[in-house]
């Protein structure tokens, strides 16, 4: 039977070692031990990793994983699909419920881009303008992307574990997906923990900058973002702690 050391694990399948570290530490992925105590992989890892791999895309949280995995490891694959059928349904009714908010964003992005479009009036900004009062609500309208299953702490992302669970090719497409978007930002403004993208205030920039964040954040949970729309500009604020700035920098070319 074939065994691995954790480099050699994460090169056959294209995840981090951090990542394999992290899966052990969250008890999705146990290791053994050499006599010198470096981790060791049986065969099986790898198949078990493609599990993994396979029920993240799905969107399930770790604590469902380690759950199926349980599971999985009696060998009963009825059993596996039974208990996969209401969390993928659950992640159904959650995505509508995303798609279903950011389409109403979206809507009141076209509603403002639609207004300021129009003919200005003479003179001066006055309160009915356009330029400082929204269609559907006065005042800026704040959209903070973060999970939907459960309601965080206040700034929980400091403590969250810095890994993402892309690798190979995923995360060079994911990180090519930002650098892209970032060249679209007007200005960029350094701040503690992070900094703020400033994004003309169109429609479909708004769609294309909450959808890129909420994938992130499924992969990389340690980011904190807020998508601000005013009818000015669209703000994208991103934040992480402080261990994962070499990630910040790499992905939106903060200063490490």
């Amino acid at each position: 039977m074939s065994t691995y050391r954790i480099s050699q694990l994460a090169e056959r399948c294209g995840v981090p070692a951090t990542t394999l570290r992290f899966y052990e530490d969250a008890g999705l992925l146990p290791a053994g031990r050499t006599p010198a105590g470096y981790r060791v992989y049986g065969e099986d890892a790898v198949e078990r990793l493609g599990f993994i791999s396979s029920a993240k895309l799905l969107g399930l949280a770790l604590d469902e994983i380690r759950e199926l995995l349980e599971v999985r490891e009696e060998g009963v694959c009825a059993a596996v699909r039974a208990r996969m059928v209401p969390l993928v349904a659950g992640r159904i009714a959650e995505s509508e419920g995303r798609i279903a908010e950011l389409s109403a964003f979206c809507a009141h992005l076209a509603a403002v881009h639609a207004d300021l479009s129009g003919p200005a009036p003479e003179g001066r900004c006055g309160p009915d303008c356009g330029c400082t009062t929204a269609p559907a609500a006065s005042g800026p309208v704040p959209v903070t992307l973060s999970p939907t299953r459960t309601v965080p702490a206040p700034e929980s992302w400091r403590d969250a574990p810095v890994a993402c669970t892309l690798g190979g090719s995923e995360l060079e497409g994911r990180t090519q997906e930002w650098r892209r978007l970032v060249e679209k930002a007007e200005s960029r403004v350094e701040i503690p923990d992070g900094l703020r993208l400033i994004f003309p205030a169109t429609a479909e920039l708004a769609g294309q900058v909450a959808a890129l964040a909420a994938a992130e954040q499924g992969c990389c949970s340690f980011y904190d973002f807020t998508l601000h729309l005013s009818p000015a500009a669209l703000e994208l604020t991103v934040r992480a702690p402080e261990v994962a700035a070499p990630l910040l920098a790499d992905l939106f070319g903060v200063t490490a």
